[in-house]
């Protein structure tokens, strides 16, 4: 589920592509037919819908925090490589950020993808970058 709900969220911000979401999705409930909430996610009407229930039923107690913040930080660094625009990356995290769990988003390193882009708003994009490179080598 972890990585689901990685690619879920990156989709939502334009960062991976609906059709490498969907083959994940399909794998996934291939492997488990029976799991109602893959079966929901095959038939959702759109992406938001997909983030509102995956959010609404983690199993957070069973739900792996490494592995979904590694899976995380590895797409985000991709990304991040071949993102030509500082700024539109700062913007990204930040909505990446107010989708993420809250159980999730108040956590380190994720809630600096809260403020990391700050820096931005007066030039200095060179902290910026600092900030957003130690979150995604985390």
């Amino acid at each position: 589920m972890e990585e689901l709900l990685v690619l879920v969220l990156l989709l939502n911000e334009g960062i991976v592509s609906k059709a490498e979401y969907e083959h994940t999705l399909d794998n996934l409930f291939l492997k488990s037919p029976e799991d109602s909430m893959l079966l929901y996610l095959e038939t959702a009407a759109d992406i938001e819908t997909s983030i509102f229930y995956i959010n609404a039923h983690i199993e957070y107690p069973a739900f792996d925090y490494d592995k979904f913040g590694c899976i995380l930080m590895k797409r985000l660094k991709n990304y991040y490589i071949g993102c030509a625009d500082i700024n539109d990356f700062a913007g990204k995290m930040y909505s990446l950020w107010q989708h993420l769990p809250d159980k999730i988003k108040y956590e380190e390193p994720f809630l600096t993808l809260n403020y990391a882009g700050d820096p931005l708003s007066w030039g200095d994009e060179k902290q910026s970058r600092a900030i957003f490179e130690q979150i995604i080598n985390f």
